[in-house]
């Protein structure tokens, strides 16, 4: 594993905390994002069939049928970004469940996208209301995790959809509560069984008692 310089100088900025830890991620955990994908895609003449749970060999040309490489996937993944207001919502429920922590919990957001897209991301969570530091990564989660949790000894919760994000927290912070939320739950037919460290909630009002449990709050 290895730390992100960008990410480091992102938690050098925060305030110190020693209150119990919420680190989450953002794209289909805190915002919608593999339902509204498939919408901007279409604008785009392209089409996505999920047969795996990954993107690329899974977007293709509607007029020929034509699968799109990796490169042109990070491509139209760098746009989407770009433009993510007039895309992404807010999960339901996750407004709700953030504000029940208020002030018993420091609530922070790690979201894996090139750093570039921060201030775009930041300006819409702000206007959504959700207000909550925000940090971008493009290397492993983990250590980022175990960076923010400090060296105290506190709770610490990591919520995430991508389960190789939560083995990243498992091995940087043993101890880590790790909550696997999926805004589309369809899309755990294409992932293997969940390691017994990581609790798969299916929406926000479930991960809600069990994230303060955790937390001890």
């Amino acid at each position: 594993m290895s730390d992100d310089p960008e990410t480091l100088r992102q938690i050098a900025e925060l305030a110190s905390d020693d209150r119990p830890l919420l680190v989450l991620d953002v794209d289909d955990v805190l915002l919608e994002f593999i339902r509204p994908f498939p919408k901007f895609l279409e604008t785009k003449g392209l089409g996505l069939t999920l047969a795996s749970f990954r993107l690329t060999g899974n977007v293709a040309e509607k007029a020929s049928g034509r699968v799109v490489d990796q490169d042109e996937v990070t491509a139209l993944l760098d746009e989407f970004f770009h433009g993510q207001a007039d895309w992404q919502s807010i999960t339901e429920g996750a407004a709700e469940a953030l504000a029940s922590f208020h002030d018993r919990v420091e609530i922070v957001l790690l979201t894996a996208m090139f750093h570039r897209h921060r201030a775009a991301r930041r300006a819409h969570l702000d206007a959504l209301g959700l207000t909550y530091p925000l940090l971008t990564t493009e290397m492993a989660k983990g250590p980022a995790v175990a960076r923010l949790r400090g060296g105290k000894g506190r709770p610490v919760a990591f919520v995430d959809d991508q389960p190789n994000n939560l083995m990243s927290a498992a091995q940087a912070v043993p101890e880590a509560h790790l909550f696997h939320l999926m805004a589309d739950n369809s899309l755990r037919e294409f992932l293997p069984p969940l390691p017994d460290a990581i609790t798969a909630v299916h929406d926000w009002r479930e991960a809600r008692p069990k994230i303060a449990a955790a937390l001890g709050v």
